[in-house]
């Protein structure tokens, strides 16, 4: 008898564990843990602690937010250096594109982002717009062949024990050529609006510009016609790490894309998107353009949605 009551007991007892294990375990912070995101531009931070010494660590933040704290040995760049800002505002044709292939080789030369060498890059995630992978989509567009970006950004280094310092290092000054810019994961608003029905629209913007606030000066609110929202902040769990593979698939698919569709990416000014195109990648779906003139110049030049 007792034997008996032992083993239901076990068995209560192993009931229990496999429902807390089905719902999930809580990390320290509450949060449900999952299974980490993997990809091909995706690193964390214990990668880069164990690569330190062969990486360019670049803070995507920029200068700015560098001068005031970033990690030690990290460089800085600002998305805005490589494209095309300093000549126009946002509406004007081109306004935040990739520089050209001459000018692009002349500046990633002079920061020293030396394609020979593994990049990899963070900035703050959900307090930010994905800066680290709007520069990363422009590296991969120019022909860099290993580019990362660090799952969790700033803060998953900063728990990871990384030292900070005041301002980013300056770089030695390095040969870079860029014949040409890969034309597979872009798209300009001629070839958007030519080709408007062959692609799925995928707005990654707030909910409230989707809904037309106008917060960063837009010539107009609204959105992309028939444009499918998946924000760009849901890509993370609440501790701004990514969510896992399969649960960020999920809301893809619950969106009604699937990896066979042509998609086009877009935001404000095509920062976000690029983050997105990435991540999109790494989920298997491979026919994704960025849209990187995106709603500034989309509502100047065409119609939308309210």
């Amino acid at each position: 008898m007792k034997i008996k009551k032992f083993g239901i007991a076990l068995m209560l007892v192993a009931t229990v564990v496999m429902g807390l294990t089905a719902c999930g375990s809580k990390d320290s912070s509450g949060i449900a843990s999952t299974e980490a995101f993997t990809g091909d531009y995706v690193v964390n931070a214990d990668y880069v602690k164990e690569n330190i010494d062969d990486i360019i660590l670049v803070d995507a933040r920029g200068e700015k937010a560098a001068a005031k704290e970033t990690i030690k040995g990290a460089a800085a760049l600002d998305w805005q250096t490589i494209s095309k800002c300093a000549d126009r505002v946002s509406g004007d044709e081109g306004f935040g594109c990739i520089l050209d292939p001459a000018d692009l080789a002349t500046v990633l030369g002079e920061k020293g982002i030396d394609p020979e060498k593994e990049i990899v890059l963070f900035s703050s995630n959900q307090e930010g717009w994905g800066e680290d992978g709007r520069i990363a989509w422009e590296l991969v567009n120019a022909g860099y062949d290993d580019v990362k970006i660090v799952n969790g950004g700033y803060n998953a280094l900063l728990d990871a024990g990384f030292e900070t310092q005041e301002g980013g290092v300056a770089l030695d000054a390095v040969t870079v050529t860029v014949d040409s810019l890969a034309t597979e994961h872009r798209i300009d608003t001629d070839e958007l609006a030519q080709n408007y029905d062959n692609y799925k629209i995928v707005d990654v913007r707030s909910d409230d510009e989707y809904d037309g606030a106008t917060d960063y000066g837009e010539a107009k609110g609204g959105r992309l016609p028939g444009a499918i929202h998946i924000k760009y902040t849901d890509l993370f769990e609440e501790n701004g790490t990514l969510k896992s593979n399969d649960d960020i698939t999920k809301m893809f698919t619950d969106a009604g894309l699937s990896e066979d569709d042509q998609i086009v990416t877009y935001c404000t000014a095509g920062i976000r998107s690029a983050y997105m195109q990435l991540i999109m990648s790494d989920c298997g779906f491979k026919n994704v353009k960025n849209y990187d003139e995106s709603y500034y110049r989309w509502c100047v030049t065409q119609d939308v949605e309210k």
